[in-house]
């Protein structure tokens, strides 16, 4: 049984975003469904725009979001086998010289289009002979080299099923560089084939790259890896993402405070089959995980949406999840103060505002001196428990004749200097009684 491997493939030319966190999980939770092999590799020939930085940045953004790798490539170290890869091509005939330049190659375009023609390379460099090739190099000129395709391209995809592209649809592609390096469309069937990969999940926008690097796999005598391409994103109103993608980074989310499971449930399950909903570790969204779950349609990204899963995430999490957090702020009685305001939460970060309101000082607010001294005049004795709020709220009750809204908000006024919070019942025994006595005094505590 060949054992499963899969890659995800950045290129460290900027931060990871909401659209590259799809395909990085998507063969990270199929890999380790299957008990497969994920490697990390960095596209990193772009060397303008590749920055080490970034490689940190991307390292960084995939520790956060608990996807780990099982080893990591760099594009970069691999030049000598992409030259030799290129050397067997060029023997073949099937990897040829021209010396278009990019100008040249806009106008004929234009043309062609202007005709209503295909805009396709048109080959004219396989016209040259060895004396054109001689004069151009004398002039100055350098190759570039193109890929001859032949016929078409077909597979059995994933996700969208059958697909099959004619080459004549598709311009040769360009592989190397004048100045010798290889490009994106080689380099990656260079590294798929090297290092065994056996599936390759990535966006529909590379269903054309799939059909040209089906061609280039068997000119190496390569087996190719199983394809799926998943759907690609859409903003909340139907629109492109395209043009707020900076703004929808990992690091974007941590600085808001989001969960990192949060992030990575509503990455795996949007435009899927399965509900979008809490999850609390990745093994559980390993388990559902499959790829006819995932919609030809394109998957809809609500921020909105992310935060109300975020805070659902958090109204579900057990104490022991937290422990350490809670440590961290230096909270006492932590595990009854979780439990007290976890289901108030939106982000992590705003325990800081409850633990505030638990410990002080805080300003209360008084609507009614003579209920509230009432009231404090009322107050039992300590230990308090979750029982103490009933049973002092009902004596104010009995004892002011307030009820319902009448009798509840001011109390929560006086104690939390807030419209609104968790449940007093919870929070009481926390705030405990000398404060208690000095908010509804109208002193700060």
């Amino acid at each position: 049984m060949t054992s499963i491997k899969v890659r995800f493939a950045p290129s460290p030319t900027g931060r990871l975003h909401i659209g590259n966190i799809r395909p990085a999980l998507l063969n990270w939770l199929f890999a380790r469904r299957e008990g497969g092999h994920y490697l990390l590799r960095f596209d990193d020939t772009d060397l303008e725009r590749s920055k080490e930085e970034y490689v940190e940045g991307i390292r960084e953004d995939l520790s956060w979001l608990c996807l780990t790798w099982d080893a990591e490539e760099r594009q970069s170290r691999r030049g000598e086998r992409y030259a030799e890869a290129a050397a067997a091509l060029k023997a073949a005939g099937r990897l040829y010289p021209c010396y278009e330049t990019q100008d040249e190659l806009d106008r004929r375009r234009k043309r062609q289009v202007a005709l209503k023609q295909p805009p396709v390379y048109d080959r004219a460099a396989l016209k040259l002979t060895d004396a054109d090739r001689a004069a151009l190099e004398a002039d100055g000129r350098k190759p570039y080299w193109r890929f001859m395709l032949e016929g078409g391209a077909e597979w059995d995809d994933q996700i969208r099923g059958y697909q099959r592209i004619e080459a004549s649809a598709v311009s040769d592609p360009v592989l190397v560089r004048e100045d010798g390096t290889a490009l994106y469309t080689f380099t990656s069937v260079v590294d798929d084939m090297d290092f065994a990969i056996t599936h390759i999940i990535r966006g529909e926008d590379h269903v054309t790259n799939t059909a040209v690097q089906l061609q280039i796999f068997e000119a190496m005598d390569a087996k190719p890896p199983v394809f799926a391409h998943h759907n690609l994103l859409i903003g909340a109103d139907g629109g492109a993402l395209s043009k707020r993608l900076g703004s929808l980074s990992v690091r974007s989310f941590r600085e808001e405070g989001l969960e990192p499971m949060a992030v990575v449930a509503h990455s795996a399950l949007i435009g899927t089959s399965d509900a979008v909903a809490p999850h609390h570790n990745l093994e559980s969204l390993s388990a559902l995980f499959d790829l006819k779950k995932i919609s030809r349609a394109p998957a809809r990204f609500d921020m909105e949406e992310l935060r109300g899963l975020n805070a659902k995430l958090l109204h579900e999490t057990p104490f022991a999840a937290v422990k350490k957090r809670l440590a961290a702020l230096k909270i006492k009685d932590a595990e009854a103060f979780w439990n007290a305001v976890r289901p108030n939460l939106s982000t992590f970060a705003d325990v800081q505002t409850w633990w505030a309101v638990v410990n002080g000082p805080v300003s209360p607010v008084i609507k009614g001196e003579k209920f509230c001294n009432i009231a404090r005049d009322l107050l039992p004795e300590e230990p308090w428990d979750e029982n103490t709020w009933g049973v002092w709220s009902n004596a104010v009750k009995t004892a002011t004749g307030a009820k319902g809204r009448d009798l509840f908000h001011p109390l929560r006024l006086a104690l939390t200097g807030l419209e609104k919070g968790p449940e007093l019942k919870f929070l009481l025994p926390l705030i405990r009684r000398k404060k208690a006595q000095a908010r509804l005094a109208g002193n700060p505590a």
